[in-house]
């Protein structure tokens, strides 16, 4: 999302600034969720912070400044130098229990509680990066379309109901303190749908935790989020803990205060030495007036892999009655939006030829009056499109609609939603298909997105298959996709629309190509029993698929639950991707490339295998992608089909 620069002020304390990448300047869904980031941020104060120094939001290029914390993340400490014991252990929970009773008192949500945002400073713990944190009036920050959190560290409720709150921090602090003590994930390494089953149904492992340390951590991890302590019960329990560590047993008074917390914490904080060299001061030129003198340290995502493909989102109006929430475009079909220029397709950005299927052109052109006659027409729904629509009143129509009910029935099911069977209309004077679900008042917006996507799909596919067997007959062309929010008037707000004329799957060259929708839509848990197989398998797979090639080709090892695995029923695409920070074993173009290859040579291999003895399996695409730093910027890396033969 932008580059991290290292800087000094003229009295030479060191800072962090983000400075904001030209092309998301320009985006205006991104530079709100930029300031609301901002906002948030500078609403939490307290121990074990990053505090922000400094920004601006509404400048050609936006930046914001933060005091500067050296020291590895808890992933790389652990890599490097393995657990933490002793009183580092009861300082790294009671450091971040304050940390998140800070953001909790301030009605703030982190949200992604994980290894990567936490730094090991040389003074204690520090809880960053709010990039997706909501405020307690609910107001986000976060994408539409992507899924929040990350998984082994999202609670049992956030996967149910999508709910977000103080109490699912708390989870992820109860699994963190976990992993900081073990260096074991408490719900183990699998594909994302097998921990996501884990963390529902399953006790952690929480073996080797010291007590009764590993009592609050228990607390922490209940299914029940009422059952987990607060942040601040938290941690004035782990403060507790963390004196009787010290060489003289002090008592503890209740309602500590934040600094003497610290003082205690840094007291009893042991890490290896850091080699972190003091900066030069830069004396600015007589023709600069800038307070910080900024040395740039390298790039958090634009750039560090060159040559791949990147998939940029689509920003719609919020204008209920005629268009859709902002959504990820995604093929077959297209978010409405009031500027015709708002989104651009990697193929227009390129120049690079789409290939939609020439079947159906042709079978339009075939007849000297076809039925459709509205397949070059790339308006928007209008308003009254979907009050105008009917339920079926020709055999025909009766027919598609079924199909596409039990189409999309089929692709929701593998995501647990197979009671959520949509309703079918039609429009004849618009020549449209019109696919609804609801009425539901609220819910997470990555699932609406993936509704969506399976509601285009399952019309794109039963509607161009009528426009090729029957040109003549068959209006039906164009398809959209509504969400009724409740029962009355202009209740409903169209998601998606699209022309099946012009083909259901996104190809460029011939290509087929995975984007940040179907990623997005990966990472929502399966409850397919062959996927989770498949899923588990294919990691165990592609694990040692890489170990061996490390051991050949001296690449860095990759730790336990690095690589994460899901699939989109939509495009019928297995993803894999992993975290990165640029400092990990796939920070490089080679590791990436390796990766790569690994995916399309070992993870087809596997599910081929499925589809020779699976007659039912329908997944022969993959797709590799990163997730980049802290804010979760996504890069896809590869994708394609799956060579059959």
């Amino acid at each position: 999302m932008g580059t991290v620069h290292a800087g000094l002020d003229p009295q030479g304390v060191r800072v962090a600034v983000k400075v904001i990448h030209p092309a998301q300047a320009e985006d205006p869904e991104f530079r709100a969720r930029f300031r609301r980031e901002v906002t948030l941020s500078s609403r939490v104060v307290g121990p074990c912070l990053i505090p922000l120094l400094a920004a601006d939001t509404e400048t050609e290029t936006p930046w914001l400044a933060t005091e500067y914390a050296p020291g590895p993340t808890l992933n790389q400490h652990l890599a490097t130098h393995g657990p933490l014991a002793g009183g580092s252990l009861y300082a790294f929970a009671a450091g971040t229990a304050q940390a998140l009773a800070a953001i909790h008192q301030a009605g703030v949500v982190h949200r992604d509680v994980k290894p990567q945002n936490v730094i090991l400073t040389p003074v204690g713990p520090r809880v960053l990066d709010f990039g997706i944190a909501h405020a307690a009036d609910g107001t986000s920050v976060t994408r539409t379309g992507v899924m929040t959190g990350t998984p082994g560290w999202i609670s049992p409720e956030h996967y149910r109901t999508g709910t977000a709150g103080p109490a699912g921090d708390m989870f992820a602090w109860g699994a963190i303190v976990a992993y900081a003590a073990t260096g074991r994930l408490p719900f183990g390494t699998a594909a994302p749908d097998v921990v996501a089953y884990r963390v529902m149904s399953e006790a952690p492992d929480l073996a080797g935790l010291p007590q009764p340390l590993g009592e609050l951590v228990e607390k922490a991890l209940a299914k029940n989020p009422d059952e987990r302590p607060s942040a601040h019960e938290a941690a004035e329990r782990c403060t507790s803990l963390l004196s009787g560590q010290t060489t003289q047993v002090l008592p503890v008074p209740t309602g500590m205060e934040p600094t003497l917390v610290g003082g205690l914490i840094e007291a009893e904080w042991h890490m290896p030495t850091l080699d972190d060299p003091a900066w030069q001061i830069r004396r600015p030129s007589s023709r600069k007036r800038a307070v910080i003198t900024a040395i740039v340290i390298g790039s958090v995502v634009g750039g560090v892999a060159g040559g791949a493909l990147a998939f940029p989102s689509s920003h719609g109006s919020t204008d209920k009655s005629t268009t859709a929430r902002s959504t990820m475009p995604a093929s077959p079909g297209r978010t409405p939006s009031t500027d015709s220029n708002s989104s651009t397709t990697p193929a227009a950005r390129t120049g690079a030829p789409t290939t939609p299927p020439r079947s159906v052109k042709d079978a339009l052109a075939s007849v000297p009056d076809p039925a459709y006659t509205r397949s070059e027409d790339e308006t928007q729904p209008m308003p009254g499109e979907w009050a105008a629509s009917t339920r079926a009143e020709t055999s025909q129509e009766t027919a598609a609609a079924q199909e596409i009910r039990d189409l999309a029935r089929r692709m929701l099911a593998t995501k647990g939603w197979e009671q959520s069977i949509p309703d079918v209309t039609f429009n004849r004077e618009a020549q449209t298909v019109v696919v609804t679900a609801g009425p539901v008042p609220q819910i997470p917006e990555d699932h609406q997105d993936l509704f969506r996507r399976i509601g285009e799909m399952a019309a794109c596919t039963v509607a161009s298959r009528h426009l090729k067997e029957q040109p003549a007959t068959w209006p039906y062309g164009r398809f959209s996709v509504y969400w009724l929010y409740g029962k009355q008037a202009n209740d409903e707000s169209v998601l998606g629309f699209g022309d099946a004329a012009d083909g259901c799957s996104r190809e460029i060259a011939g290509r087929w190509l995975g984007d940040d929708s179907g990623l997005a839509t990966a990472g929502i848990p399966s409850s397919d029993k062959a996927e989770i197989r498949v899923a588990d398998s294919t990691v165990k797979a592609l694990q040692a698929a890489w170990d061996a090639r490390a051991g050949e080709m001296s690449l860095p090892p990759l730790g336990a639950g690095t690589v994460k695995l899901g699939f989109d029923p939509v495009e019928h695409a297995m993803y894999v991707w992993a975290d990165e920070d640029g400092y990990g074993p796939l920070g490089g173009r080679a590791q990436q490339s390796h990766l790569a290859d690994v995916v399309a040579k070992t993870g087809c291999r596997k599910l081929l295998a499925e589809a020779d003895t699976n007659g039912g399996w329908r997944y022969d695409r993959y797709v590799v992608a990163l997730y980049w730093g802290n804010e979760g910027e996504k890069q896809i890396l590869d994708s394609g089909s799956c060579p059959k033969g």
